[in-house]
């Protein structure tokens, strides 16, 4: 659920996890979850088959996307989105000058304009069957607009560890690659983003 601590903000849990205070409530689990999957699809997927302008750099204008969300869910209200951002641990969306976009998990065509990273690595973890290709062919994304990389060797573990049992990690030059010319965009604290890695810029990391 989401609740509103007077001091600290939106939180997600039945406490503030600084001051412990309950707060006030906003939404229980059952519209958290609906509101969350139909913003996660209308901001990565598919803005116009409900009726959402998204520009290149994919925004698209709070005060209409509520107005859609609202004839779907006839108990939304605007604060809500605002929790539901804001209380986020993942960071999978941002608001700015009455705008909203997600951060990363596009599929539609879009260019985001993030910093460029200036780590020395970036991660990528993947299952034993796809470690081979990945280090003959480089990594591309299939489903998605960019590939998503991970900032930390541990950060890349836990995210694979999720699809297998027993994950590689590889390693990025990502200075050398950015020297290239291959952009690496910096997302969040623990995702970057890449339209492709080439082969020559991956190592396998031992644990």
């Amino acid at each position: 659920m989401i609740r509103k601590c007077t001091v600290h903000g939106y939180f997600r849990g039945r406490s503030c996890l600084q001051c412990k205070h309950p707060g006030r409530y906003l939404l229980d689990d059952s519209r958290e979850e609906k509101l969350g999957r139909f913003i996660s699809g209308t901001l990565r997927h598919f803005p116009e088959s409900v009726g959402v302008e998204m520009d290149k750099r994919g925004w698209v204008n709070l005060n209409s996307f509520c107005e859609v969300i609202e004839k779907r869910y006839t108990w939304m209200r605007k604060e809500y989105l605002y929790a539901l951002v804001e209380s986020d641990r993942k960071g999978r969306y941002e608001i700015r000058d009455s705008r909203i976009r997600a951060r990363y998990g596009h599929s539609v065509n879009i260019d985001l304009d993030y910093p460029e990273s200036n780590l020395p690595y970036l991660y990528y973890g993947v299952s034993p069957e796809e470690i081979d290709v990945l280090l003959e062919n480089g990594i591309f994304p299939i489903k998605q607009r960019y590939i998503h990389l991970s900032t930390s060797y541990e950060k890349a573990k836990e995210v694979a560890l999720i699809h297998t049992e027993n994950p590689f990690i590889l390693q990025i030059d990502a200075l050398k690659a950015h020297e290239d010319g291959i952009s690496l965009k910096i997302a969040t604290d623990y995702i970057a983003l890449a339209e492709k890695i080439p082969p020559e810029y991956l190592f396998v990391v031992d644990d």
